[in-house]
């Protein structure tokens, strides 16, 4: 139950991430398919949160836990 609680804890920072690069937004759009509104709406909800934008953008329904996958293993490789 401990182990449930922590998960659900948020990290709070003042430290700003960085924004995602081009190369990442071009990915999300021309690779996977994702609209440009849905690209926008998750930059903006991560830099309100200060949350990397793949996990934004999958806990906003707006791509699929295969979409995130891809997206991470593409983090990985570049």
């Amino acid at each position: 139950m401990d182990s449930l609680i922590e998960f659900k804890k948020m990290i709070n920072t003042s430290i700003k991430i960085n924004p995602p690069s081009d190369e990442l937004c071009d990915f999300i759009i021309g690779k996977l398919g994702i609209s440009q509104s849905a690209l926008d709406l998750g930059v903006k909800r991560s830099t309100l949160e200060n949350s990397p934008l793949p996990i934004v953008m999958w806990s906003y329904g707006l791509i699929t836990l295969i979409q995130l996958q891809d997206i991470l293993s593409w983090q990985r490789n570049h």
